[in-house]
């Protein structure tokens, strides 16, 4: 098939108030074409794909797809054309069924014009089938685990003929079964003429699917090479100006294994066949990480410590003291903080200002009968937290969902520093985040473990765990089945016992 350009942006600009978000920018897309977008949170890249899939305007420039320019550009026009986009964020409707997700824009019908149900069921499951995702298509949404809910977002982008499949961030939280469907579906597609746009932080996605790569820093285009002509040190400079290598390794100090050492023990966590008697410690000052693949049960633990869920068993003790929450409002006041996988979701309230957002949890810990807000001192407490943080804000009343991805859950970080949490987990801490602000968060998170804090960590990006943590227990269908330590922490031991074999050799690791 001979390369043409499917679609062609041409010295687009976009401001908002007080930012230029796009700087004439120039982009073109090749027929059958994986081309990567890369750049930090807030370099420009969801701007563009948000104008190519219609949902923003332009201020300046022309879009041209399929050789036709685009005028009057909006999202009918880009879901009539063929423009699919999967967003990091689900994007589905809760209260209805996978099936009427899959084919909400073209729901099969009776002769009588009502939906046809069984039909849609029927069609959803051959669809899922086709794809390899293994999940019911009469599903309620509401069901779904977050996972699901991305794999029911991706199949819904392949129940149309899509020509331009916009991907923001699609393997995030994915398990390496779910990356390898969704990688051959991309390779098939890409073989019929579906041209993709890739969005990932994960840069070593890039050199697997990709054959192109386009950096963005500071709203402008900084590069665009084939990826068989650059690595991921040079993508990394143009994106951030330093090395990858250099951007965070902790340095592990000896632990204080006395008597007098605070110790916090977590004992004997089950619930049902999710999380299967689960017993681990931490000292003050340590960082421990949560590895395993998804499903492991990492996640539902997190939620049963935290008091979100209920627990068959299980006690949480602070120097032989019971501090076992009891519910979410519970642990708070005992001291618990807890920064959520999905952030947008369950960890920020979007509409509202930083300062709202940093100072909420703490007015759980108010004292009972002082029902007054001292407005002027919280603003500067909220203020001294957002500052310590470096959250790039205009001010503390700026609302939260004005700000990147990074200084997002740096807000998140900065509620619980405000409540005084000092027992912090933190799940998949840095889901969407580009490299220049995991950075941030990691030298956040050491400075924390220094300051005496209790610190867990759950990822399923075994790098960022090696990098960070001092010792590491491995969760596999719902058990600690190992705990790394010292010279033993590498990725091809988190994989082996992740993967329960003896033995893993990975190349390139």
């Amino acid at each position: 098939m001979d390369s043409r350009p499917i679609l062609q942006a041409v010295q687009i600009c976009k401001w908002y108030p007080g930012v230029q978000a796009l700087d004439c920018i120039d982009f073109e897309l090749e027929e059958g074409e994986v081309h990567a977008l890369v750049g930090q949170n807030g370099a420009g890249k969801s701007t563009l794909v948000e104008i190519i899939a219609g949902s923003i305007p332009f201020d300046t420039g022309n879009l041209i797809i399929d050789g036709s320019t685009c005028l009057n550009w909006g999202p009918a026009q880009a879901i009539e054309f063929g423009v699919q986009t999967v967003h990091q964020e689900n994007q589905l409707v809760e209260e209805i069924s996978v099936a009427e997700n899959i084919f909400l824009y073209n729901l099969p019908r009776t002769k009588y014009g009502f939906v046809n149900l069984s039909h849609c069921i029927e069609k959803a499951d051959e669809l899922l089938g086709a794809l390899g995702i293994d999940v019911s298509s009469d599903r309620k949404v509401s069901s779904l685990t977050f996972v699901e809910k991305k794999l029911i977002s991706i199949a819904k982008a392949f129940s149309l003929k899509a020509k331009i499949l916009i991907l923001d961030e699609p393997t995030a939280s994915l398990d390496e079964h779910g990356k390898n469907v969704l990688f051959e579906l991309i390779r098939r597609y890409s073989k019929m003429g579906l041209s993709t746009i890739y969005i990932s932080h994960h840069l070593k996605e890039i050199f697997e699917i990709c054959e192109r790569v386009t950096v963005f820093k500071d709203g402008q285009r900084v590069s665009t090479s084939r990826v068989a002509d650059t690595d991921i040190h040079s993508i990394v400079h143009e994106m951030i100006g330093k090395s990858s290598d250099k951007l965070f390794k902790r340095s592990i100090k000896p632990l204080d294994r006395s008597a007098a050492a605070e110790t916090l023990n977590f004992s004997h966590f089950s619930r049902d066949s999710a999380v299967k008697d689960v017993s681990f410690s931490i000292r003050a000052g340590e960082i421990y990480g949560l590895a395993g693949l998804v499903g492991s049960g990492r996640t539902e633990l997190a939620n049963l410590i935290f008091g979100i869920d209920r627990k068959d068993s299980g006690t949480v003790l602070l120097n032989d003291k019971d501090i076992t929450p009891k519910s979410p409002y519970d642990a708070v006041r005992k001291g618990f903080g807890f920064l959520t996988e999905d952030r947008k979701d369950s960890g920020l309230v979007l509409v509202h200002s930083v300062k709202d957002n940093i100072s909420l949890v703490n007015l759980v810990k108010k004292p009972l009968g002082d029902g007054f807000l001292r407005l002027g001192k919280e603003e500067d407490e909220t203020k001294i937290v957002s500052d310590s943080l470096d959250v790039k804000t205009p001010s503390v009343h700026q609302r939260v969902i004005n700000l990147s991805g990074g200084n997002q859950q740096k807000v998140v970080l900065g509620k619980w520093l405000f409540a005084e949490s000092n027992i912090i987990i933190f799940d998949e801490p840095t889901v969407g985040i580009d490299v220049g602000s995991k950075s941030d968060i990691y030298k956040l998170i050491d400075r924390l473990a220094a300051e005496g804090k209790f610190i867990i960590i759950i990822s399923s990006d075994n790098p960022e765990l090696v990098s960070v943590c001092d010792r590491i227990g491995i969760m596999r269908f719902g058990e600690l089945v190992k705990e790394l330590e010292g010279t033993e922490i590498s990725e091809e031991h988190i994989l082996q016992y992740s993967l329960g074999v003896e033995a893993v050799q990975v190349q390139g690791l």
